[in-house]
């Protein structure tokens, strides 16, 4: 018995039964065909052997790991175009992946977790396309011209460990592949709408079972859905996505070919009472990984999981989106931008900036989009926000001024676009900051209504609890915020939120773990070391409280005294201004 390290290609043509079953004769023809003119001279040619063949598969060794994934490639994209004038059911597809392990070897077979975890790859690829190890990707990366999907982490069957997965974009590097445009028709170029776009393809169903599609598909229909009803998101429709089902796709023919900018794709893996559902957001013109993320779950009310897992995922895409295009709105120069950049610079400095210049930058960048285009239901609903937190920071020094404003911008979002979410939860935040805390709560309710998903909604509606005297209320309002966006750059006021009712709600411990959490996020201002300091001092530890107040004074400018919360929190219930004010005291805060 040997041991040694080795490059494994596993390989196998997809519905062999069912290609048996059409035509016997005429697929055994062509397989042997495929072999000897295509399969075996390509692992000759790489310098590899094949160990063993089946009726259905292969299984080859490399001594180079470059070389078994070049001959992967090579076997591929020769098979398309071998098979592309085959239409229909009688079309061969090969799924294909590589490994690179430790191997035993027995006279001409070889055994060992480097060849199941190669067989178990081939199993995860779609018809058509390459999947390779976290190893092999590790070698290769830096010595192939050819781009590389993250799968992320997947469990494979009698493998301890997770294995990480990486999708070969065939028509990257060296030549390319007919893919989707071949197969659905039209390589149309749409030119990139002027708000933020994005399809979702179909999930695949990775559980070998045909009947989990339904599954699959639900995810996704769900998932346009939710993400329709971001009403500052150009969404396309599912007739469109699921065109591509089935059929291996490259991301930057689909953002051409539908003419979005992102894209969003995943897949969903059965097995007895668990699955586990992956998803990433990929922007198709640079090909960039914007986010991924794993779902493991136990399958018991199908409807239930179908409906967490898709509020789950639209809640955490529409920041990630957000991100990306404040992002992208930086590289531009200030010459340069439209109603819309200036929107999106805008929306930047109000949730990275920690100053009052920033804060006022952004109300300035608002109202020059407005005056460039007077009718973005959006510009006024951050306009509204904007006016808010100069009150909520201590920035302004006409608290009767600035939400007033607030006000009036807040009542323009809903009369320019009464359908949008967002609209809804800003005139609610102003309805807050003027004590009409049953209006407040009712516009949260309406945004809710249209987009259940929305984490700032969920937050505010846990603010206003809290401002209404209502802890019990804020509390599972702020968690479901966080459950929807836990990477959001507000993340801070989510944790401090939870934090004030816990603490009100006489559970002082977990409210000092909020607190001390919102203080270790990025984005935070001196509030979560000022509500560190209120929730410590109501839990009885004076000296930790006095020492976080002092912190909070050093960046507190607008802050600095009891009478300051008094008159920037002047509309709140009176237990939740004796809370603050309480707390504050006894944190040292002088009157």
């Amino acid at each position: 018995m040997e041991r040694k390290l080795a490059a494994i290609l596993a390989a196998d043509v997809v519905g062999y039964s069912r290609l048996m079953g059409t035509d016997e004769a005429g697929t055994l023809e062509r397989l042997k065909c495929l072999r000897t003119e295509l399969v075996q001279p390509n692992i000759t040619a790489r310098k590899g052997r094949i160990v063993k063949l089946m009726g259905d598969g292969l299984l080859a060794e490399f001594p180079s790991v470059v070389e078994a994934v070049l001959c992967a490639v090579d076997i591929q994209r020769g098979m398309n175009e071998r098979e592309s004038e085959v239409t229909g059911e009688r079309r061969i597809r090969l799924r294909i992946g590589v490994n690179l392990g430790d191997i035993i070897v027995e006279g001409s077979d070889i055994y060992g977790d480097g060849v199941n975890i190669a067989a178990r790859l081939e199993g995860l690829a779609d018809p058509g396309t390459i999947c390779v190890s976290g190893t092999v990707f590790d070698h290769v990366k830096t010595k192939i011209d050819l781009d590389f999907v993250d799968l992320g982490e997947q469990e494979v069957k009698n493998i301890e460990q997770p294995v990480h997965v990486y999708r070969i974009a065939l028509n990257s590097g060296m030549g390319a592949e007919p893919t989707a445009d071949a197969l659905i028709g039209s390589a149309t170029v749409l030119k990139l709408p002027d708000k933020p776009s994005i399809a979702v393809l179909p999930f695949t169903n990775m559980s070998g079972d045909r009947e989990q599609d339904y599954f699959a598909d639900g995810i996704t229909e769900d998932i346009i859905t939710g993400l329709s009803k971001c009403r500052w998101l150009f969404v396309i429709a599912r007739n469109s996505t699921f065109a591509y089902k089935g059929i291996p796709t490259d991301i930057r023919t689909v953002g051409q070919e539908l003419g979005v900018r992102y894209v969003l794709e995943g897949s969903v893996r059965k097995s007895a009472n668990r699955v586990r559902i992956t998803a990433q957001l990929i922007d198709s013109v640079n090909g960039e990984h914007l986010w991924a993320e794993r779902y493991d779950r136990v399958l018991e009310d199908i409807f239930e999981l179908q409906d967490e897992i898709t509020a789950t995922i639209v809640g955490t895409i529409e920041p990630e989106l957000g991100m990306a295009e404040l992002t992208r709105s930086q590289r531009k120069s200030i010459e340069s931008l439209d109603a819309w950049d200036s929107y999106l610079r805008a929306r930047w400095h109000v949730r990275f900036g920690e100053s009052k210049d920033a804060l006022f930058e952004c109300i300035r960048l608002c109202q020059q989009a407005i005056a460039i285009s007077p009718d973005m239901a959006c510009v006024y609903s951050e306009l509204a926000v904007a006016h808010v937190a100069s009150v909520t920071f201590g920035y302004t020094d006409n608290r009767e001024t600035a939400i007033q404003l607030a006000l009036e911008a807040g009542q323009q979002a809903v009369r320019l676009d009464s359908k949008d979410p967002i609209a809804h939860t800003a005139l609610g935040r102003v309805y807050d900051f003027r004590g009409r805390f049953e209006e407040a709560v009712q516009e949260h309710k309406i945004a809710l209504g249209l987009n259940p998903n929305s984490s700032i909604t969920h937050l505010f509606l846990a603010s206003t609890y809290n401002h209404g005297g209502k802890p019990a209320l804020a509390l599972p309002a702020a968690e479901q915020a966080y459950r929807l966006s836990p990477r959001d750059p507000r993340q801070w006021f989510m944790h401090m939120n939870k934090g004030f009712a816990l603490s009100q709600l006489g559970r002082h411990e977990e409210a000092a773990e909020e607190l001390k959490a919102a203080c270790r996020s990025e984005g935070k201002t001196f509030w979560p070391l000022f509500g560190l300091a209120i929730v410590l001092a109501h839990s009885g530890k004076r000296r930790e409280a006095e020492q976080a107040m002092e912190t909070a004074m050093q960046h507190a400018k607008g802050f600095s005294r009891i009478s300051d919360i008094e008159q920037n929190y002047e509309s709140v219930s009176d237990e939740y201004q004796e809370f603050l004010v309480a707390g504050a005291r006894l944190a040292g805060m002088p009157a």
